[in-house]
């Protein structure tokens, strides 16, 4: 019994994703689709991508709000440089090269800017990210003036259109991904640190950990997650969006919180937020397929996200009363 138990409380999200599909399966139209589910799978790649960076931002105890706007500006910079109409190396072999590259940078410079703004100058993550994520995302606008992009390269678009078989190409670029980051928190020195971080930041520096720079990672890691998600968005669309991403805040950090990180810090696993963000996406996908309204999605989503969190609150709240 204790063995079932034991198992139940690591995978019991991912009973939940069985039991969703057992339920909507019989009454929403084309769900069990073999076409569906593949469209359930490729809809599922980039939001992991991005919430397995948010993962680690989580468990250090912080929250990262600017990942839709890095993914926003990603898109539209990367896409400048590829497009055929215009673009800085279009028919370049090193177009789409570089425009990976330099989407990846812009990750990497906004995760740089919240961590230094959350670990050197001690402001709060909510309010340090919300004013990164206000102005990136006016750049990104302001940049296209609202238009998007198209005309991207097919070797670009294969990155999201583009299949291995029955899976998506997709999957080569964010398997390795969560796989990584599963190892660097279950198997590395620097995922300990990441815990110890999130359990007690000050007891974490008497110990010899350096909490600044541990924070500083995990907001950059995060950022270039955003960025990894963006690339697979833009090559899906097949375009470069100053909008891309903005309404995927709630289910990234409903993935990650429904799979069990804390929002308090200090707990968290890759593998839960893989069934965290498949359980999203099946509920998106099943709510729009039944052809409720975008409003009553949100409202149903935000109702197990709120439920998620008041578990983790009350969670919290008991262990803290032992």
């Amino acid at each position: 019994m204790s063995r079932l138990r034991s198992l139940l409380a690591g995978h019991w999200v991912a009973l939940l994703c069985v039991v969703l599909v057992a339920v909507l399966g019989p009454v929403v139209p084309g769900f069990s689709s073999s076409a569906n589910l593949r469209n359930v799978f490729s809809s599922l790649l980039p939001l992991l991508a991005v919430a397995v960076g948010q993962t680690l931002v989580l468990i250090t105890g912080g929250i990262d709000l600017s990942v839709t706007a890095v993914v926003a500006l990603a898109s539209v910079l990367g896409a400048r440089v590829m497009t055929a109409d215009g673009g800085l190396l279009a028919g370049s072999p090193l177009a789409v090269p570089a425009a990976v590259a330099l989407m990846l940078v812009i990750g990497l410079l906004v995760g740089t800017a919240n961590g230094l703004s959350v670990s050197r100058l001690r402001m709060p993550p909510f309010l340090a990210t919300l004013a990164v994520m206000t102005f990136v995302s006016g750049f990104a606008i302001w940049l296209t003036r609202s238009a998007n992009i198209a005309g991207l390269p097919e070797g670009f678009r294969l990155l999201g259109a583009g299949s291995l078989g029955p899976a998506p190409a997709a999957l080569l670029v964010v398997g390795p991904l969560a796989l990584g980051v599963h190892l660097l928190l279950t198997r590395t020195v620097l995922g300990r640190w990441l815990f110890a971080v999130g359990g007690n930041a000050r007891t974490a520096r008497v110990s010899g950990v350096p909490v600044e720079r541990v924070v500083l990672f995990a907001y950059v890691a995060c950022a270039v997650c955003a960025a990894v998600a963006s690339i697979l968005y833009t090559a899906r669309l097949e375009t470069g969006s100053p909008v891309l991403g903005q309404r995927i805040l709630l289910d990234v950090i409903g993935a990650v919180v429904i799979g069990g990180t804390s929002l308090f810090g200090g707990r968290g696993s890759v593998l839960g937020t893989v069934y965290g963000a498949l359980f999203i996406t099946l509920l998106d996908n099943g709510l729009n397929l039944m052809g409720l309204s975008s409003f009553a999605v949100l409202m149903v989503k935000g109702a197990v996200i709120l439920a998620a969190a008041l578990v983790d609150a009350t969670r919290e709240r008991l262990e803290r009363g032992r």
